[in-house]
């Protein structure tokens, strides 16, 4: 009865099938460029850098959801999300840097920088932007769309092919986007019109452990500005986010932030081995791993930034409720009523 009208399962499932295959067809574009970055042949030759059929389960997961981000960071679909994510965030970075007539002097660092959409639009705006992140899934896939993708809508993407429950009808679960929704090279050189320094000069991306790399000396008061969005809850100690934040901006800088409180170390600590917070030397890790975390509320979140050396300038809620890769068409809905302040270094 199922395979026929008007259910129509099995042609149901076809079509699905169709959706994913259209899906890898990106992630093979993505793996195709990454290897090159890594010096990685597609089919090795040699048995010590054959890198196929290594993936984890985890690696899997990271490498769907990372598929699935493109849809809120590439998509003109996904453009209410960032409107109510990174909007925030660029209109505090130009109203606190309006009187700076050369805006390539102001340096701001953006953690957690995901497929890079943050850093582009701030790049856009005049500034020297420098994203980090630490998983490769992610930077292998903004390098990707930033520097190899050639028009806008290039690549059909079907964001919730894998979505099976809530549905109201099945075009809401083989609804497809277009990605990226500009192309980000032809963008970068519009907004370099009449600029002393290109924008591909003003953009740069970091491979690291956040608190590793910023805590570093080398980094200490570097940047005007540093700008979280959905970042400062990945934190399995806030205190040291908070530490690093503070110790790599410049007195009298600003740190900006958007995002809810969905503790992500909470999960982390209990996968951990009683033995995790040694690395396999048996060395104490610093970086994001380290033990000694800690769950807390959005009051004593911003009493820990006070306490360690800001100053809360601004703070608000989004009480509408923001997305997070959110089909606007399912059954269910959740949406996070997002924190945003502004915090300056005393």
């Amino acid at each position: 009865m199922l395979a026929a009208p008007p259910f129509n399962i099995l042609s149901n499932l076809e079509r699905v099938d169709d959706a994913i295959d259209a899906n890898a067809a990106i992630a093979h574009e993505i793996l195709t460029t990454g290897l090159a970055s890594f010096g990685l042949a597609l089919e090795p030759r040699d048995p010590a850098l054959d890198w196929r059929n290594c993936a984890t389960t985890s690696d899997m997961d990271k490498a769907r959801t990372t598929i699935r981000q493109f849809y809120r960071d590439w998509s003109q679909e996904g453009s209410s999300e960032r409107q109510a994510s990174y909007d925030p965030v660029m209109q505090d970075v130009a109203k606190e840097f309006s009187k700076v007539n050369d805006k390539s002097t102001i340096r701001i660092l953006v953690p957690g920088a995901g497929l890079g959409r943050l850093v582009f639009e701030l790049c856009k705006m005049g500034y020297d932007v420098e994203g980090n992140e630490i998983s490769y899934h992610q930077l292998i896939a903004s390098s990707w769309v930033l520097n190899n993708t050639e028009k806008p809508d290039q690549f059909q993407l079907y964001p919730f092919a894998f979505e099976f429950s809530n549905l109201i009808n099945r075009q809401h679960q083989l609804r497809h986007v277009g990605i990226p929704d500009v192309y980000p090279a032809a963008a970068l050189d519009a907004a370099s019109a009449g600029m002393k320094v290109h924008a591909c000069e003003r953009m740069n991306m970091t491979a690291a452990d956040f608190l590793v790399h910023y805590g570093d000396p080398s980094n200490q008061e570097t940047f005007d500005a540093v700008t979280t969005v959905f970042f400062i809850d990945t934190a399995p100690n806030i205190v040291r986010y908070v530490e690093v934040i503070r110790y790599c901006l410049k007195t009298g800088g600003v740190w900006i932030n958007v995002g809810p409180l969905l503790w992500h170390g909470a999960e982390r600590s209990l996968a951990h081995k009683p033995d995790s917070s040694q690395d396999e030397s048996g060395s104490e890790k610093g970086g994001i791993e380290q033990p000694g975390g800690v769950e807390l509320s959005e009051e004593e979140v911003l009493l820990l930034v006070e306490r360690m050396g800001f100053k809360i300038e601004k703070h608000e809620y989004h009480t509408e409720g923001v997305g997070y890769i959110s089909n606007a068409d399912s059954m269910l809905q959740n949406l996070y009523r997002v924190s945003h302040w502004v915090a300056r270094k005393s």
